[in-house]
């Protein structure tokens, strides 16, 4: 007797179901993320733990400032951003510290990064959307950039 007879119609939809499921499953788990060709601005974190500001000029909108923020311990570990501002604008950010103790931090920041930076310099601030699958940095991020400019008076 064959198990997908036809007066069996329940054991079918179970067995439908399941093979479904486990096709998505594995479709998702094995789609890899591509890497942007965009080049990091730091390679490697500096070891940091306070906020510390250089400016070209203070206490006005003109000229160039560089600000680092507030290191952000998150859970995976501390993410800091340093941001220029040339006349008010925002025109770099550079993550100064982020996760990169393990491959899987790697490959998460290695897309997630360059991403956050395209976002700040497009918003012209801190509102910025969160990276799908970098949740934890991307709010570091965001609350090291905030405080960035917070200190450089935006």
């Amino acid at each position: 007797m064959h198990a997908l007879k036809k007066n069996r119609p329940l054991r079918r939809i179970v067995l439908a179901s399941a093979a479904t499921v486990s096709g998505m499953v594995l479709l998702l788990s094995l789609k890899p993320h591509t890497t942007p060709s965009v080049a990091l601005g730091a390679t490697s974190p500096a070891p940091s733990s306070s906020a510390s500001a250089s400016s070209g000029s203070s206490g006005s909108t003109t000229g160039t400032k560089t600000v680092t923020g507030d290191s952000v311990q998150t859970r995976w570990g501390p993410v800091q951003v340093r941001v220029t501002l040339k006349n008010g604008k925002i025109t770099d950010v550079t993550a100064v510290t982020y996760p990169q103790e393990n491959p899987k931090d790697q490959q998460i920041n290695s897309y997630a990064i360059p991403q956050l930076t395209r976002e700040a310099l497009a918003a012209q601030s801190a509102d910025i959307d969160t990276v799908s699958g970098a949740t934890y940095t991307s709010d570091g991020y965001r609350q090291s950039l905030q405080s960035a400019l917070d200190s450089a008076g935006n």
